[in-house]
Formats: C-alpha cells, sequence, structure tokens
C-alpha cells in the first residue's frame, strides 16, 4: 500500500533520486540537493506552523512524500503554496486581444499578444507533482495530484480561495524549448534549463531582463506559437485530471515554456465539494463489498481529532459507508493511517462520480 504524508530530512536522498529523474522543465523539483534540503526545512516548519494558525494565508510550503510501506521508499511528491506573489512576485503571460482598425480601409483586425504579468497577491498554488513511472498505474498519480484538496478541506482558512497551477510546457528533455528560443533566449543569454532553475532561486532577473511589452504572438515562428498553452505530454494526465475537477485555463501562461496556468475557486473544486468527514466505526479484511465495492476513495486523518497537522496521512482505498459520516475502512488503511476505531477522516471519491 502507498501512504501520503508531510516529507522528512530522512527523505533527502529520495527526493535527490526523484529530481535526477524529472528531468528538465519541473521548477520546482531541480537537481539541487543544497535546495531540496532548504526546501524540506521550510516545508517542515510549515506544518508546524499550523498547529496554532489563526491568521489569514502565508508564507506556507506543504511538501508531501508518497510513500511504499512495503519498501519504505518515497516513489512520489506533490506541493501546495499557500500564496504566490506575496513574498516575491509571481510572473505569467497573459493572453490579451489588442485591436487594430482603420475607417478607411474598413479594416477591423483582432491580433493576440503576450503581456507580462506581475503578481504581488496572488491564488494558493500546488506545484512539484512528480511520480516515478513504475508507479504511474492504478490511480496513483491522480491520488497523488487530488490529495492535496482534501488537505485544503480540512485547513481552508490557510489557503486562498483561488488555486492555481502551473503545468509544464513543451520541451525536448534535454534542455531545448521552442517557446524559450523564440523569446527569452534573446534577453537572457542563457539557456532554457539554466533560466528554469534560477527562477527558484531568485526571480529578481526577471524583472531586471524580461521586456514589459507586450509580444504579438502572431509574430512568433510557428513552433513557438503552437506550444503556447500546450501541456508536455508527460503533463497530459495530470492536466485532464484536473480539467474533470473544476480547473479551466485562466489564459495565462508560463513565461519561460508557456505551459498553461490553471485555475479554480478552492471550495468549487470537485473533491472539495464533495468531501465528507466521517467517523470510523469498524475494520473489515479484504475488499468493502456492498454498494462501494470497486470505488476506490482518497482517505485522510482529520484535524477534528486533535492530530497534529504533522501527523497528516493519506490513503486511497475502498471502503464501506454506512451513512456519510459512518464508515468502515479495511485493516490495511487503518494501519497505514495509524488510526483505530472512532477516529475522524476525510473522504472523498477519487474519480468524479458517473
Amino acid at each position: 500500500m502507498l501512504v501520503i504524508r508531510p516529507i522528512a530530512l530522512t527523505d533527502l536522498e529520495d527526493l535527490e533520486s526523484l529530481a535526477v529523474s524529472a528531468g528538465v522543465g519541473l521548477t520546482s523539483l531541480p537537481n539541487d540537493p543544497k535546495w531540496l534540503r532548504k526546501r524540506i526545512k521550510f516545508s517542515m516548519s510549515s506544518f508546524e506552523g499550523l498547529i496554532d494558525f489563526a491568521d489569514e494565508p502565508g508564507d506556507f510550503v506543504f511538501l508531501f512524500a508518497l510513500e511504499d510501506i512495503q519498501t519504505k521508499k518515497v516513489v512520489g511528491i506533490c506541493g501546495i503554496y499557500s500564496k504566490v506573489g506575496g513574498f516575491e512576485p509571481f510572473y505569467s503571460y497573459k493572453i490579451e486581444t489588442e485591436v487594430f482598425k482603420s475607417t478607411q480601409l474598413g479594416i477591423h483586425k483582432e491580433v493576440p499578444i503576450l503581456k507580462l504579468h506581475e503578481d504581488h497577491n496572488g491564488p494558493s498554488e500546488i506545484g512539484s507533482l512528480f511520480l516515478l513511472p513504475d508507479f504511474r498505474q492504478g490511480g496513483n498519480g491522480r491520488f497523488l495530484q487530488l490529495i492535496r484538496f482534501l488537505f485544503m478541506a480540512e485547513y481552508p482558512q490557510v489557503f486562498e480561495d483561488t488555486v492555481i497551477t502551473e503545468i509544464r510546457g513543451v520541451n525536448d528533455g534535454k534542455g531545448n524549448s521552442p517557446f524559450w528560443d523564440a523569446i527569452g533566449r534573446h534577453f537572457f543569454g542563457i539557456e532554457f534549463a539554466r533560466a528554469d532553475h534560477l527562477s527558484i532561486v531568485n526571480k529578481r532577473f526577471i524583472a531586471e531582463l524580461m521586456p514589459d511589452h507586450p509580444i504579438y504572438i502572431t509574430m512568433l515562428p510557428e513552433s513557438a506559437r503552437a506550444v503556447i498553452g500546450k501541456p508536455h505530454e508527460i503533463s497530459a494526465r495530470a492536466y485532464a485530471n484536473l480539467k474533470s475537477e473544476g480547473f479551466e485555463f485562466a489564459d495565462m501562461v508560463d513565461i519561460f515554456d508557456a505551459g498553461p496556468i490553471l485555475q479554480c475557486k478552492r471550495d468549487e473544486i470537485r473533491c472539495v465539494r464533495e468531501s465528507v468527514s466521517a467517523q470510523v466505526v469498524g475494520a473489515f479484511e479484504g475488499a468493502a463489498g456492498g454498494a462501494s465495492e470497486g470505488v476506490q476513495y482518497m482517505i485522510c486523518t482529520s484535524r477534528s481529532d486533535d492530530r497534529k497537522p504533522t501527523d497528516f496521512r493519506a490513503v486511497c482505498s475502498e471502503l464501506q459507508i454506512e451513512s456519510p459520516a459512518r464508515v468502515r475502512l479495511s485493516r490495511d488503511a487503518m494501519t497505514a493511517l495509524n488510526i483505530t476505531n472512532g477516529a475522524t477522516i476525510r473522504y472523498s471519491t477519487l474519480r468524479p462520480k458517473k
């Protein structure tokens, strides 16, 4: 069984391996051990900071590890940023339209443009999603991607009303991006992979070098126009998962690879809206049976049991529903969640109901 929990310093070696496997283009998971260690510590302090949290969204980063219980190895990672733009600017290109017209010639033409957008009071963001290829089956990827929303449902006051995500854009895996080659390279004078890595260290160079005047999409080479707002092939499934949860294209793209930025109101996300808090009233052996047979649920521990945020755990499993507020879990799931009868959990179906 796989379990999702807050990342720890003991996961550093596994996280470094994930970063190597992720390759170029996943900005929030760079092959940089020193930076990864700092990020783990930041995440740990963020979970600790929730214990007495009572204010509005702040500078929190929550990283979750997907652990194979049998091997004790971390095979995936995902993260949440409670607020973007509040502590350093969040940059994107907005896709807008500029109108050109001539009364004399009777011409009215709308031309799409890219306009640099700098956000200092942004929404919450999900990111840092990566799963080893050997585990990309059986709904594991969807579980890793969506469990963050159950965490948001447990701690809504920590997050903004709107949630966004940047989907990895098109590149060849070797650091070559058609969009970067058409725009960024001319102003930065460095390779895509280098700029992508620098953007997580300090974004100041973006403001210093990126032009703030509109870029006319029609004047870009076809290779660049073709990838604007398009997800990388390895991110296509994650893109589709979010669309099924209510996310929509925000008419914004990443400034480096033009990957699409999606957004949704936090409380309108499908699995947030449908999630239910319930008491565990017993355990069963094997398959759940009954009405829930074959249906997979995301199940996480609840703050209502006075559990610390650092003790958050989640599994994907079947369950028996006696009533919406009374459920039974498998013994394996209860062991993985480290709970007993009487505990409170939050659950939602892994996939939208037909």
